[in-house]
């Protein structure tokens, strides 16, 4: 218990600390992530908070930073191909330097199969979901025939919104031609994060992405292919589990929405967050970290820097990209 209070009490101080960094213009502090900006660049400190529901809950979570940041790193620099993304130096286990970006005000949800808020919104009785078209006939967990693209709205605070790209286009949230360049840029983000998972052993289920602009130029921006953003099944047992009406065996956040679903909690006004006793957040740790390794493929290397080391080397990164 001793180690768990040590790592606990590390990650409470990493995720309330907020940096002062020289020529910072702007500090953000979103559910997870606190952004600095320093004129075109930003330092993106992944924190050890947790949200769900679009509510930050009580405690937070060990060396979860840690893993978000890490496999987002890991992750941008397999796409790159694909497309330009904002990744320039991760200093520090829960920090990344990246390019300012304009961002579209949407977020870019890749679904392959129907999990989910898609589910949810299916079983409903709807078989359109941001204009995207779900067959008839499907079952929970079931793969789309091809994967659809499902945006919505980026709230900066409560809900995000569904939204189709006929909408997105109307209101000016993307030009025409720019949505046809992120609609294939996710299409084809997604493809390769599913041959990443594949080689794992796993099923990218559904992600979303978010995008940005530096002049005419689009970028891939923040994380991808995360316990956060994403949706992972295992791959050995999945047509077994579908065909008997099984739950899947998943690596994502979902199982914290379930628990919190389950104590009768969905971020709607007047509910009250459950208690999140100590076998709890610990529970959620080592899940994260679990995704980490198999996601990634490699053992997870448990780093407890102090905010001054990872000041220092945030510093000594910026220096270097002068």
């Amino acid at each position: 218990m001793s180690r768990f209070v040590d790592n606990f009490t590390a990650s409470f101080q990493l995720s309330m600390a907020t940096f002062s960094f020289p020529a910072q213009t702007a500090f953000y502090s979103g559910k997870v992530r606190d952004v600095y900006t320093l004129g075109d660049l930003l330092v993106m400190v992944a924190s050890d908070r947790i949200s769900a529901f679009d509510v930050i809950l009580p405690r937070p979570i060990p060396y979860k930073g840690q893993v978000l940041n890490q496999i987002a790193a890991y992750m941008l620099r397999s796409t790159s191909d694909i497309c330009p993304n904002w990744l320039l130096e991760v200093p520090a286990p829960n920090v990344s330097i990246g390019k300012k970006c304009d961002p579209f005000k949407i977020e870019m949800v890749v679904r392959g199969n129907l999990t989910g808020h898609a589910w949810r919104t299916y079983n409903s009785g709807a078989r359109i979901l941001c204009g995207a078209v779900m067959p008839d006939g499907m079952s929970e967990n079931d793969y789309f025939p091809t994967p659809i693209i499902t945006p919505s709205t980026k709230a900066s605070e409560g809900h995000d919104e569904d939204i189709s790209p006929e909408e997105i286009i109307q209101t000016g949230l993307a030009s025409q031609q720019d949505w046809e360049i992120l609609s294939n840029y996710a299409l084809a983000l997604f493809e390769r994060g599913k041959e990443i998972a594949a080689s794992r052993g796993l099923i990218l289920v559904d992600t979303k992405y978010e995008f940005g602009k530096i002049g005419e130029t689009i970028y891939l921006m923040d994380e991808i292919h995360t316990p956060d953003s994403s949706r992972y099944f295992y791959a050995d047992g999945f047509g077994e589990r579908q065909q008997k009406g099984e739950r899947q065996k998943q690596l994502s956040k979902e199982f914290v929405r379930e628990w919190l679903i389950e104590n009768n909690f969905m971020g709607k006004e007047g509910q009250t967050v459950p208690e999140m006793a100590d076998h709890w957040v610990n529970t959620i740790s080592s899940r994260y970290i679990e995704l980490y390794e198999k996601v990634i493929g490699t053992k997870f290397e448990k780093e407890n820097l102090s905010n001054d080391e990872t000041f220092d080397k945030t510093i000594a990164a910026l220096q270097h990209l002068k």
